[in-house]
């Protein structure tokens, strides 16, 4: 295949056409080739780079941190190096999920506070004891 249009990319990715725009400028995807025509033409190696990207970001990654990923990817890699990424994601949301186990517990327990507690709380917000 020569190459597709942004357009057909689009259609192939289920990305809009300004998501595409938006990574091309920020540096998550790499600017794409031009034809002699000057429309940018992009290779079946975008369908995998727009997959990864989907991917990450539907496992908790940022873009910043996909775009670190495809940077790193983009050079020479070990294995090493992968699973240590990896790793350090899995060490992030374990510690997300900590915390959200902690807030639940809060919650929890604001559930089982006092009627009258919770009223005299809210009046501590009230301005001029109204």
């Amino acid at each position: 295949m020569e190459g597709m249009t942004r357009g057909e990319l689009s259609k192939r990715t289920g990305l809009s056409m300004a998501t595409i725009r938006y990574y091309e400028s920020s540096g998550i995807l790499p600017a794409p080739q031009r034809a002699t025509n000057g429309y940018r033409t992009y290779t079946e190696d975008y369908l995998v780079k727009i997959k990864f990207i989907k991917d990450a970001k539907s496992l908790g990654y940022s873009l910043k941190e996909i775009q670190e990923t495809l940077q790193l990817l983009s050079q020479e890699m070990d294995a090493g190096t992968l699973k240590k990424i990896v790793y350090d994601k899995i060490v992030e949301i374990e510690a997300q999920i900590s915390t959200l186990h902690t807030l639940q517990t809060m919650l929890r327990g604001l559930l089982q506070t006092d009627q009258e507690d919770i009223q005299n709380y809210l009046k501590s917000f009230h301005i001029n004891g109204k």
